[in-house]
């Protein structure tokens, strides 16, 4: 398949105050594809604009992506300021949420869905006019390794990313049943080196405090936003329609298609320590196991039938002694 050029395209790209966003925009005005650099911080998208040099050129435009309105006005804004229709939008803007299900406010889950998911929406269907009637045009959704794995603590992320994936995947077949002239792709990144743990907010429930939580990131992010840039730009030019970004998103990917759904038992084993306030402590911590009411106890058995559901219990404790074996020889 013949690569795709950015040359004297028009590339949309939120988020681009910082991170991946960022290294999005200088990556591609190098290309020579002009670019509508958007983000809610005013000065760090200055900085962005400042930085990017190349034969495209790059303008700020500074709006919250949760507001539909101002992400419409947005689109025409655009069409009007470069005098062409954008023949691609990168929804790359996000925030993160570290909080228990049942201590979760709604109005931080709210906020998380209005950036990660509906601001996905909003900037999908605002320039979808335009990236069809560019003859050239590609829709890339900024999921996550969260997309296609879940955690603790990460409930409305996950909601967020795998509603993205869901929506995302939906768009591709459409274009590709009208036969549209857009291409559309899903990125999943793992960790990446950004200040999305700065802009993340962690409920008080959540058992570790704001330094915490920062170190953990930290040690987990294996990517920095330039390789990851480059990634999604390399996958934009061929047309992939999933992208993973980072050693630990195609090792996430193997693990799900490998194990389905007992990478749950995994993810447990291995995020275990985020439920009990320091990202540092020992994963052998014992967990006490929440007893079940003494009416849902099972009866005791009947004394003929005791040699019976013994050997039935030992047949089932080796089939699952088989599962987690084989679980740990594909995880490792």
């Amino acid at each position: 398949m013949k690569s795709k050029s950015f040359q004297n395209k028009l590339a949309v790209v939120t988020g681009a105050g910082s991170g991946i966003g960022r290294a999005l925009v200088l990556d591609l005005v190098l290309r020579g594809c002009d670019v509508a650099a958007c983000d809610v911080q005013q000065q760090a998208l200055e900085e962005t604009v400042a930085l990017a040099v190349g034969s495209g050129k790059a303008r700020a435009y500074c709006f919250d992506v949760a507001d539909r309105a101002a992400f419409y006005q947005h689109a025409d804004r655009i069409r009007g300021d470069f005098g062409q229709p954008a023949n691609l939008i990168i929804n790359n803007a996000g925030v993160g949420l570290g909080a228990r299900v049942r201590e979760m406010r709604w109005e931080d889950f709210e906020w998380l869905m209005g950036i990660n998911f509906w601001g996905v929406c909003y900037g999908t269907q605002a320039f979808l006019p335009q990236l069809i009637e560019s003859g050239d045009g590609h829709v890339v959704n900024v999921s996550s390794i969260y997309g296609m794995i879940s955690g603790p603590l990460t409930s409305a992320y996950n909601a967020a990313k795998f509603a993205v994936r869901g929506y995302t995947e939906s768009l591709r077949i459409e274009m590709l049943a009208e036969k549209l002239p857009v291409q559309v792709s899903c990125v999943h990144p793992g960790g990446i080196r950004t200040n999305i743990a700065k802009s993340s907010r962690l409920d008080a429930g959540a058992g570790m405090d704001r330094a915490d939580f920062d170190k953990w990131f930290s040690r987990i992010t294996l990517t920095s936003p330039e390789k990851a840039a480059a990634i999604i730009i390399n996958g934009i030019r061929h047309n992939r329609p999933r992208i993973l970004v980072g050693p630990d998103a195609h090792l996430i990917d193997a693990m799900q298609r490998t194990l389905g759904i007992r990478y749950q038992w995994l993810a447990g084993a291995l995020l275990n320590p985020l439920m009990f306030g320091k990202s540092s402590a020992p994963q052998s911590r014992p967990v006490a196991a929440a007893q079940p009411p003494a009416a849902a106890m099972p009866a005791r058995p009947a004394p003929g039938a005791a040699k019976k559901t013994s050997r039935a219990g030992a047949g089932r404790a080796k089939s699952a002694g088989r599962a987690q074996a084989e679980a740990e020889n594909d995880a490792g």
